[in-house]
């Protein structure tokens, strides 16, 4: 089970580059169910989630880099691609923050992810949090994806900080 709370940011936080950072790469083979496939640095995983918008059911399986090669031929839409950086949170928990390229670039999100739905819903966002856009369908990796030119260009013209 997924429970995340998603979040635009009203600016970075110090010293980003000292925190781990990944570097991702991702695209959908279906979006309702989501069938994505991702690169992960050198990992590479296919990702079953069920529908839901904080809490859903999520399955990943490993893949090789032939296997996701093949795969990333077949995918619709828009690959996503983003910098993943991992800052530890109160609780123990951990903000990753989103930094996306490409066609996206521009666009910057934070998710936490959480034991249950009460503690996610117990939170008290970080004071570099903007709006809280859990409950927004188009802050879904895999709804964008399917974004057209102009659609992106909006949606990066709405969140503009």
């Amino acid at each position: 089970m997924e429970i995340e709370r998603k979040f635009l940011i009203k600016k970075l936080p110090d010293n980003l580059d000292s925190y781990k950072k990944r570097i991702i790469e991702q695209a959908y083979l279906n979006t309702d169910p989501v069938v994505r496939i991702r690169r992960d640095n050198d990992e590479y995983i296919l990702t079953y989630k069920s529908s839901g918008l904080m809490s859903r059911e999520e399955y990943n399986l490993p893949l090789n880099k032939e296997a996701y090669e093949h795969l990333l031929s077949k995918a619709d839409g828009n690959i996503i691609s983003k910098t993943r950086y991992m800052i530890p949170e109160k609780d123990g928990l951990t903000i990753e923050l989103d930094i996306f390229h490409r066609d996206f670039e521009g666009i910057i999100l934070a998710e936490v992810e959480f034991p249950d739905e009460t503690s996610a819903n117990a939170y008290i966002p970080c004071d570099w949090f903007a709006k809280d856009v859990t409950f927004e369908k188009t802050f879904h990796n895999s709804r964008m994806s399917t974004m057209s030119i102009s659609e992106i260009r909006s949606l990066k013209n709405d969140i503009a900080i």
